[in-house]
């Protein structure tokens, strides 16, 4: 599994996913648990979906 989450991508998506636990533990909602997948693809730095897209927000190096 090739890393394909780049850093500025990883820290919204850590953002997001924090902000959808808070929300759903504020309003007591389910729904919150959905923050734990930008959580998790951010701490692998890997999204299942970005090669089905052609997407790879990480930077080259040579």
């Amino acid at each position: 599994m090739k890393t394909n989450v780049g850093i500025s991508d990883r820290a919204i998506r850590l953002f997001v996913g924090l902000t959808l636990l808070g929300l759903g533990t504020a309003l007591d909602s389910p729904w919150g648990l959905l923050g734990i997948i930008p959580m998790l693809t951010a701490g692998l730095g890997y999204c299942p979906l970005y090669p089905l897209l052609g997407i790879n927000t990480c930077e080259e190096t040579h």
